[in-house]
């Protein structure tokens, strides 16, 4: 008799849970209530799909400042590269792009769910559309799985039910009340890959300029750099958002009694020397243009005004009138734009969720719980978040084929 095994969750871990379950000889049924699989993965890396990482495992285990340690076995058994085979073997060309970025070539997220698709009929898993309510646990050992609509013997069940980012999408928190009910520890879950706010009024009158090729670090209360990168960024009405802020986000984990700088060098690719070349070259050309022009040919347009109001400027000083004092204070803050940061945004906001279920009741060679004899976890509502770069895509395929592989043959 094939063993039964029921999967909670049609997300990207879910799915990939049930078929390596079921490629292992599990008579597998997963319940997912939406009408589609993979609704969060649809709209992941813009609707592109940032599908993982090539890189080595120790590498991307640095990418994952969430107990990326509890990760290592899973990642060894499925790697980056053992993730990239299988869905080229599911019909999907795959390409590589800047910072070992892996997208289907078709830059189309749906190719990556439809895949998943293939392969759950492929080996014969039941898809089911059913919300999961809680578990039933005999002797320590878990029963079945009950439902809205009915209840689903099991000798194993998969909890992936993700985390409570984009709630929309299906990302509801049911998991960790049913985690929680069976008796596991719930970290409280929090927004990682989040934008982040601030009280700088700048941030409002630059609200919808997209900076490019800039340089950003952000320093705790103390001082301390606690992240640097370069790319991109966009003000917002509430703050700061774009890649380089949702990479930052997965750095700040203390936002009790903490404050946190951001520092931005809209020049990084001249140091100080350099610019100040290049200013005096342009004061040298139009000795009597006005400040405001200078400002504006230095960075961004919509920023001359706010950069005048800083260096305490009216936009309308002649260029040859500017002392070098002037000039210093300019260099200094195209080199150093600071936004006092006051915490990240609501984690329905976020990409990932970070907190979930504590990993030090999870067994990490085999996602099995340390509590519940045929309970496995796998994905988001553990307590792992990595950065962007495709980092937590490669959690979820390696936690659901780990505790597929798990469930179906121990």
């Amino acid at each position: 008799m094939r063993k039964r095994i029921v999967v909670i969750g049609g997300g990207a871990a879910g799915c990939m849970a049930a078929i390596s379950a079921a490629s292992c000889g599990g008579s597998v049924t997963l319940l997912e209530p939406n009408e589609r699989l993979g609704k969060k993965l649809n709209i992941t890396g813009k609707g592109r799909c940032n599908v993982t990482n090539d890189c080595p495992v120790e590498e991307l285990l640095r990418h994952i400042p969430g107990n990326g340690r509890f990760l290592y076995g899973a990642m060894y058994r499925f790697t980056p590269q053992d993730a990239m085979a299988f869905f080229r073997d599911a019909g999907v060309p795959l390409k590589v792009e800047r910072g070992n970025r892996v997208f289907p070539v078709s830059d189309r997220a749906f190719d990556i769910s439809a895949a998943l698709e293939r392969q759950l009929r492929a080996n014969g898993v039941c898809l089911l559309r059913d919300r999961a309510q809680s578990l039933i646990i005999e002797d320590g050992r878990v029963t079945a799985v009950t439902g809205q609509r009915q209840t689903y013997p099991a000798e194993s069940v998969i909890l992936a039910t993700g985390g409570v980012s984009y709630p929309a999408t299906g990302s509801t928190g049911d998991g960790y009340r049913i985690a929680a009910a069976a008796g596991h520890t719930v970290a409280a879950p929090r927004g990682s890959l989040v934008p982040l706010e601030s009280d700088d009024n700048d941030c409002l009158r630059l609200q919808g300029l997209t900076l490019k090729n800039v340089a950003v670090s952000v320093s705790n209360g103390k001082g301390k750099t606690v992240y640097c990168d370069m790319g991109e960024m966009l003000f917002t009405h509430f703050g700061v958002s774009g890649p380089l802020i949702l990479s930052a986000s997965a750095h700040l984990r203390r936002w009790d009694g903490e404050r946190y700088t951001l520092h931005i060098d809209l020049k990084p690719a001249l140091d100080g020397q350099k610019l100040e070349e290049r200013i005096l070259r342009d004061i040298a050309a139009a000795p009597n243009r006005e400040s405001g022009g200078l400002l504006a040919g230095l960075a961004p347009h919509s920023m001359a005004e706010v950069l005048c109001r800083r260096l305490g400027w009216t936009g309308r000083e002649k260029l040859h009138s500017l002392r070098r004092e002037q000039r210093k204070a300019l260099i200094a803050l195209l080199k150093d734009f600071t936004v006092s940061l006051t915490g990240p945004r609501p984690v329905e906001e976020a990409i990932v969720t970070a907190g979930g279920v504590c990993v030090g009741e999870v067994q990490p060679n085999t996602m099995a719980s340390k509590l519940v004899q045929g309970l496995y976890f796998a994905g988001e509502i553990l307590d792992v978040d990595g950065y962007t770069g495709g980092f937590n895509l490669q959690i979820a395929w390696a936690t659901g084929h780990l505790a597929g592989v798990s469930a179906a043959q121990e």
